[in-house]
């Protein structure tokens, strides 16, 4: 049975649930992506379509079971989640998202469209749950559902 098993890392994440409260917990990624090469990025579980994600609480040791819908951001090192491998310039806006609990984030986000459909309500619209924040400290996987409001900041 052990040839079975998908071989799996263990990254830590920060998860703020809706009602604002952080919990500092290790995720499993798998080595390989089912989407695209290379190993599995944190947006890729979390854009996936499993429901519920196996996560061990830092503090405790615990396993838990996070509901995918019910994680409003998950901070994660820039290295263990990089953007998608592109030979085209990306397409930046920076922006101060305010989450539904009223969190607010500030940072960039970027992606590679064709210019038809490079507005940031195009990127904002897009079908993903998740959406890619970069922070100062590291990348903010951002859920859609629990996002109120996003402001275009002037550069």
């Amino acid at each position: 049975m052990e040839d079975l098993r998908v071989p799996k890392r263990e990254v830590p994440v920060e998860v703020l649930l809706p009602g604002g409260e952080a919990r500092q917990v290790s995720v499993y990624l798998a080595e390989g992506a089912q989407s695209r090469p290379g190993p599995e990025r944190l947006s890729d579980l979390l854009n996936g379509s499993v429901p519920f994600i196996p996560a061990r609480e830092v503090a405790t040791g615990a396993m838990t079971f996070l509901h995918r819908a019910s994680i409003a951001v998950a901070r994660i090192a820039a290295e263990a989640e990089p953007p998608d491998d592109s030979f085209t310039i990306p397409t930046e806006y920076e922006v101060e998202i305010t989450l539904t609990a009223g969190t607010r984030l500030t940072g960039i986000v970027a992606f590679v469209e064709p210019e038809s459909s490079a507005r940031l309500v195009d990127f904002l619209n897009r079908p993903e749950p998740f959406l890619r924040l970069l922070e100062r400290d590291g990348v903010a996987l951002v859920g859609r559902a629990h996002v109120a409001r996003v402001a275009l900041l002037p550069r």
